[in-house]
């Protein structure tokens, strides 16, 4: 029997968690979640869970110190007032829970406070509320980060360091004559492409086309959308499927691009493993992620094109403006560019 795809995997594992949370929650989620699956994914309502999960705990440790969450109802929920919610994000701000301290950023508590806000709405609009109190408390403000990315420098000595295992520890050094050639293409997949690491992983044997040097992707929110690489790409996944080709202990039944150790789909955080693991020989101080190579290719791109709808449909950005904060570096080059454009004093030929 053919294995499952690896997104409809990821989604039975999602839904199974999902249901397990459900069980930590009052009842009347069940008909919230019902009612937002058509218009959201399955990752989505997984998170939602783990939010409402928290909120739960925050009223039944501070409002509703007598009840469990599963014993909550719509009645305790309408008198949920204004103050309550401005009482949950500073209570976001450091809290204990399951015996582990946690905290929220200005980012993670804004998309708490969402979650919190879809599920009032929700209840408020089936006029299952009498009041929404959790629209008047207005989403923290968003402080803009600092687009960290590499370098052309960079870039190159990272997979130089790919390549060589020069700069590694010795523990890492054991495995790199194993690894190097399929970590050079996932790099390089990396920085030459600008793809999720979600989208990364889902990548099967048959999503690579190098008649045209083209892939398959499945995209954020569910649809396929084909992608073209260089060259230069193609040379280091050609290397590396090559080399998967020759070896026989690779099940046949295994049909996902990129392998892990063990001949199984590689996941999500081996992968981001691997990239902290040559970054750090590279910019230990910059912290690089996969989300950060997507990042310096984005820049690159709109380096080279000039174009912000080339890069944010090569990304896959819904939004253009999600896609602006790929060049906001670039507005320094601009800046040394024109400093010398605007002349105080005229020339003595003028």
């Amino acid at each position: 029997m053919a294995k499952q795809n690896y997104y409809t995997q990821r989604d039975i594992t999602n839904l199974k968690k999902i249901n397990e949370l459900l069980r930590e929650l009052p009842p009347f989620c069940e008909d919230f979640f019902r009612g937002i699956e058509n218009r959201t994914s399955v990752l989505t309502r997984q998170k939602y869970a783990y939010d409402l999960r928290i909120f739960f705990f925050f009223l039944t440790t501070n409002k509703f110190r007598k009840k469990q969450a599963k014993e909550i109802t719509l009645d305790d929920l309408n008198a949920v007032l204004e103050i309550d919610i401005e009482n949950y994000l500073s209570f976001l701000t450091l809290y204990e829970f399951n015996g582990k301290f946690l905290r929220c950023d200005e980012r993670a508590k804004a998309r708490k406070l969402s979650t919190v806000r879809s599920l009032f709405k929700y209840f408020f609009n089936k006029n299952l509320l009498d009041q929404d109190n959790t629209a008047k408390v207005p989403t923290p403000k968003i402080h803009e980060k600092e687009i960290i990315r590499l370098d052309k420098e960079e870039i190159s000595e990272l997979l130089s360091v790919a390549e060589t295992g020069k700069g590694l520890s010795k523990h890492a050094e054991a495995y790199h004559n194993t690894t190097k050639i399929r970590d050079v293409a996932i790099l390089t997949l990396f920085l030459g492409t600008g793809i999720r690491i979600s989208e990364l992983v889902g990548l099967n044997d048959d999503s690579i086309n190098f008649s045209d040097n083209s892939f398959i992707v499945r995209r954020k929110g569910g649809n396929n959308a084909i992608l073209y690489f260089s060259d230069e790409v193609a040379d280091a996944l050609k290397d590396y499927i090559t080399q998967k080709n020759g070896d026989k202990r690779i099940p046949k039944d295994e049909n996902a691009l990129f392998l892990s150790m063990r001949y199984r789909r590689i996941t999500v955080r081996a992968v981001e493993l691997l990239v902290k693991k040559y970054s750090k020989v590279v910019t230990p101080l910059k912290h690089i992620t996969p989300h950060k190579l997507r990042s310096t290719y984005g820049t690159a791109l709109y380096r080279e094109t000039g174009d912000i709808y080339i890069v944010a449909d090569v990304l896959g950005h819904k939004d253009v403006n999600t896609t602006k904060k790929h060049y906001a570096a670039i507005s320094e080059d601009n800046r040394r560019k024109v400093a010398g454009k605007v002349r105080l004093h005229k020339d003595k030929d003028d």
